[in-house]
């Protein structure tokens, strides 16, 4: 497209989920360096403004349980956006409530482009043999093409280069891992019994490890591992999420389900150990330029995968593409990545 018609005011959506949002920074980096003078402006929570860090983008916070929870409210977010001269949106998310922003935005003359996230082709890999998904394009890709609908051309990003972070748990002195065993579905989480004892090994194996999880009974076990070995550490409430990242640029390795962490390692060039389950990283949400030699999972299963976010239930109710998954092979699978 000539550059005098060009967006000058690129706003882009992703809202959710977490591990969904922290793949944008990936599209916007080549992005920012291919149109230095082009202003970004990032509607997501506040929650996730870290992920953005030196990208030189603004936001516009959206509060989708409160402020922006009713139409009327993604309409005086719609009017706000035009006021600061947004003349291009890419929707990033398509849902309801983005589709709605979208509409508002239209109406107020604005150009929109929404992601195309292969809902058909994702679905006919169900029940396939793990052997036989061939690779979908990464939601990072599809990132990037619904932004280069709108006229702006920039090359697909490379893997993040490692930033310099502070370590917000002091010095670092040996080698250190961090381990992430939960996930939102119970067809991506390993079981904790199994996990237990891949915690037992990294602890015996490496200076110090780092338990990631939410609060309540992920919480009871990653407190639990704390008390067993003396240089395992839970960091719930210990760490905000800008801390929790920070820390992660700091590690040798990441031991991860397929969720948030994996992409946030992936931002700071951390390596991943990544276990998969129901899921399977050919559907395109690998953590954008992490090894493959890092992803840990059973390909003798033709009902892998059976989701492509792993909210089905397991059909024999035993999870059989988790339990089948030894120990022993995740903690020789770090000890390769961190070599």
């Amino acid at each position: 497209m000539p550059k005098s018609k060009q967006p000058q005011h690129l706003l882009v959506i992703r809202s959710s989920a977490m591990g969904d949002v922290a793949m944008l920074p990936h599209a916007l980096r080549p992005l920012r360096a291919a149109c230095p003078d082009l202003k970004i402006t990032v509607v997501t929570r506040k929650l996730f403004a870290p992920f953005f860090a030196g990208l030189d983008v603004d936001f516009l916070y959206i509060d989708p349980k409160g402020e922006h929870k009713r139409p009327s409210g993604l309409w005086r977010l719609a009017r706000e956006a035009k006021r600061l001269g947004v003349d291009a949106v890419a929707d990033c998310h398509d849902v309801l409530r983005s589709q709605l922003f979208r509409l508002f935005m239209c109406l107020r003359g604005v150009r929109v482009e929404s992601i195309h996230k292969g809902r058909f082709a994702k679905w006919l890999r169900m029940g396939s043999s793990s052997e036989c998904v061939q690779p979908l394009k990464h939601s990072v890709i599809r990132y990037c093409d619904t932004i280069r609908r709108l006229g702006l051309s920039f090359g697909d990003p490379t893997p993040a280069p490692k930033p310099q972070m502070a370590n917000p748990m002091g010095e670092k002195q040996g080698r250190w891992v961090g381990v992430a065993p939960f996930s939102a579905h119970p067809g991506k989480i390993y079981p904790l019994d199994s996990m237990s004892r891949v915690i037992e090994a990294l602890s015996k194996q490496y200076d110090r490890v780092f338990v990631h999880s939410g609060g309540g009974e992920e919480l009871k076990f990653a407190q639990a591992q704390e008390s067993k070995y003396g240089n395992v550490t839970a960091l719930n409430g210990r760490l905000d999420l800008k801390g929790e990242l920070e820390l992660i640029s700091h590690l040798d390795c990441v031991v991860s389900m397929d969720s948030l962490v994996m992409h946030m390692a992936s931002l700071v060039a951390t390596p991943v150990v990544s276990i998969w389950g129901a899921t399977h990283p050919k559907l395109g949400f690998l953590g954008y330029g992490c090894a493959p030699e890092g992803v840990v999972q059973r390909d003798d299963l033709t009902c892998r995968p059976c989701s492509v976010y792993g909210k089905k239930a397991c059909k024999y109710k035993d999870y059989r593409c988790m339990t089948g998954i030894k120990p022993e092979e995740i903690v020789e699978r770090v000890e390769q990545l961190i070599g």
